[in-house]
């Protein structure tokens, strides 16, 4: 880091090393020399003067390449998550895009979840295959499923979410890492539902992170962006080459509301743990809920994972409704502080149904979600009016 702020690996935090807090707040983002100013300028800008042919000062010479403000999120990203360097991408799907073309080439498998987010599956089955991969869908949750499948078909990849969207299944890093690297692949990590500040993967064995920093690390609902932080210095140059090629970066004016977003993802992510667990608590108990999904439950699969690996539980919540389909999308339409919408992570709470909405591209392949769920992004309001919304919700 050319800030001085070091990383770690939990468990292994150095005596002058810094805590999450503090490096969210300061790791990339040294006051200004010029002015003093304590956040980081917007450099709106295109290109640089150069000190002569091919004398660039600090390397700067097109913001498609490099940009300083884009320079202070990726610094920033790559402390959180404990990684060497990070990339700011334009959206979390471009970052998966270029993670993807780097790692693998025509011909090459990968294995991705049995439930993986819609976009991610979209972008396998529509983009990426007719490139020339191929995937296979298998239960992340069952490592001999996922060490079975490494055996039957040489693998460059496996792609994991854990938490899962949207049915947040946990999957356990360390053992998936360890199978994957047994059979010489890569293990790429979405850590978007868990955000760095309640998992770091690649302390867990992960080769790659990848981010919609669209969600909680931007947290307000206003800007749009990705990231993939790694620690193999030949593995980041290779996607910086691939990511300047293809030229999908962030700009300067969403890396600086990322970074800004940032410096509260702490105190946030703390709010929304601890108002999902209040939602998911009230939805077990309700007579119209057939079925809740939040890791923080105990009766949860992969509760003891998750605690194992997480700081906490997140702020995702899904369910199902006894009454179907129709009573589904009944319940996404009546509510009044949860708004009806695809995305998660802001401070406002989100209601959506995911096979009309984030979902609709898993129609009909194995990847199918149930037709009467509901996912919830549970934000960081007053539990209290939440629960009460969703209460006369479904009555």
């Amino acid at each position: 880091m050319s800030d001085g702020f070091g990383t770690q690996a939990p468990g292994t935090r150095d005596a002058g090393a810094m805590g999450f807090e503090t490096l969210a707040i300061h790791a990339g983002q040294e006051p200004d020399a010029a002015t003093g100013a304590v956040v980081p300028p917007i450099y709106a800008t295109s290109t640089y003067k150069q000190d002569g042919v091919g004398g660039t000062r600090d390397g700067y010479e097109y913001s498609r390449t490099a940009n300083p403000t884009r320079k202070a999120l990726e610094e920033c990203l790559a402390a959180l998550e404990w990684g060497n360097r990070a990339l700011a991408f334009a959206s979390g799907m471009a970052a998966e895009d270029c993670l993807l073309r780097t790692l693998c080439k025509p011909g090459d498998h990968v294995l991705i979840p049995t439930d993986a987010y819609g976009g991610t599956y979209r972008l396998f089955d529509k983009v990426l295959k007719p490139w020339g991969l191929t995937y296979t869908p298998v239960p992340l949750t069952d490592i001999d499923a996922v060490r079975d499948a490494l055996r039957k078909q040489k693998t460059a990849v496996v792609w994991a979410e854990t938490p899962t969207n949207p049915l947040l299944n946990i999957a356990d890093l360390a053992a998936l890492a360890d199978a994957a690297h047994d059979h010489g692949a890569k293990l790429v990590a979405d850590n978007t539902f868990a955000s760095p500040y309640l998992q770091q993967p690649l302390s867990l064995g992960a080769d790659a992170v990848v981010h919609s920093t669209t969600k909680y690390l931007g947290g307000h609902s206003d800007v749009v962006g990705g990231a993939i932080v790694v620690r193999d210095g030949g593995l980041a140059d290779a996607l910086a080459f691939q990511q300047n090629a293809s030229g999908a970066v962030a700009g300067p004016f969403d890396a600086w509301l990322t970074l800004r977003g940032i410096k509260t993802l702490a105190v946030r992510m703390d709010r929304h743990c601890a108002n999902a667990a209040a939602v998911a608590g009230m939805l077990t108990e309700h007579p119209a809920v057939s079925q809740v999904y939040y890791p923080g439950l105990p009766a949860h699969s992969g509760h003891k994972i998750a605690a194992s690996q997480m700081r906490s539980f997140g702020g995702m919540v899904s369910f199902r409704l006894r009454a179907g389909e129709e009573r589904a999308v009944e319940v996404c339409g009546r509510t009044k502080l949860f708004t009806l919408g695809e995305s998660l992570g802001g401070v406002e709470s989100l209601i959506e149904h995911p096979a009309r909405m984030t979902h609709a591209s898993t129609a009909g392949s194995v990847l199918e979600v149930p037709a009467d769920l509901v996912r919830l992004s549970v934000g960081i309001e007053d539990a209290a009016d939440l629960i009460e919304d969703l209460r006369q919700s479904l009555s």
